[in-house]
């Protein structure tokens, strides 16, 4: 998949992005193994499966324990009518905005003690349709009560209306009671894009589109997220971390492990044998060799 990412972004003449995917293809290429732990190099870019894994693992410790104790959080979902790529960086600056003012507006009124503080945590996601070729910003937003999530749904409509023309539709705001916080927590904190197209995405005549990864959509959607904050919480802080000490040591008995595509898995540079004896399952090579789009969408 970054693979082809790099070809987008050298077709569209932006080495330096090209340069991005390229640092995480090697993401964890090269790995050490002592005394059962694994080391290696991150990316840490916002695109790499593996450096995402590790931000949710811990934005689940710091952020799970406060929200627990939130007696009945719900779930907001806020978008905007769909657009062309070549609108989407614009879409995208303009919910930034949208959002800042709402915030602004509810805590001048709660300075004021006519109306409630806005609490919650929020991340930004985009989705692309393959049949319209057409992307969906949203924000995913977990708030402490129901109050607040009407309160967010309201003054989001009202920012997207302008001479009684609506930029997005009541109906396409979503508002629910959280039943499962850990669930909800990580379909928060999940990739900014999806990777696949939707399952039940259908086509005229009630066909389904098969699984695709539309590598040039995906990189409209990096490209547009560019520099923006996908994850943050507002209305409230974290209780205080303590640093942990970094320690070092010297160590003479190690092995090196290279990551190879051909065996799907690290091989050790020494004795050949691989690190996991993972397998590739069929429908992953089929998707990997036959369910990549590089056309423009």
């Amino acid at each position: 998949m970054v693979l082809s990412l790099v070809d987008v972004a050298n077709a569209k003449g932006e080495p330096e992005r090209a340069k991005s995917y390229w640092n995480t293809y090697y993401c964890q290429s090269k790995i050490v193994s002592v005394d059962d732990k694994l080391y290696g190099d991150y990316c840490k870019n916002r695109f790499c499966t593996i450096c995402l894994a590790i931000r949710k693992a811990d934005i689940i410790n710091r952020y799970y324990p406060v929200l627990k104790e939130w007696e009945n959080p719900y779930f907001v979902t806020l978008t905007v009518k769909a657009t062309p790529h070549t609108k989407l960086k614009k879409w995208i600056d303009a919910m930034y905005r949208a959002f800042k003012l709402i915030k602004d507006t509810c805590n001048k009124r709660y300075q004021r003690g006519k109306g409630i503080k806005l609490i919650g945590i929020r991340s930004l996601e985009c989705n692309f349709n393959p049949e319209k070729k057409t992307y969906n910003p949203h924000w995913h937003i977990i708030v402490p009560d129901k109050a607040t999530a009407e309160l967010l749904k309201k003054e989001w409509l009202i920012q997207w209306q302008s001479d009684k023309t609506l930029f997005t539709s009541p109906k396409a705001q979503y508002v629910r009671s959280i039943e499962n916080l850990e669930r909800d927590l990580i379909e928060i904190i999940k990739y900014g894009s999806k990777i696949f197209t939707e399952p039940d995405l259908k086509k005229k005549g009630n066909q389904s589109i098969a699984s695709m990864i539309y590598a040039n959509a995906l990189d409209n959607i990096f490209c547009a997220m560019k520099g923006k904050r996908l994850f943050e919480r507002f209305g409230f802080n974290l209780p205080q971390q303590v640093t942990k000490e970094i320690r070092f040591r010297a160590v003479s008995d190690f092995q090196e492990w290279v990551f190879m595509p051909s065996a799907s898995d690290w091989v050790n540079k020494t004795t050949g044998e691989t690190l996991t004896g993972y397998s590739e399952p069929p429908e992953l090579t089929h998707l990997l060799e036959n369910g990549i789009d590089l056309k423009k969408c």
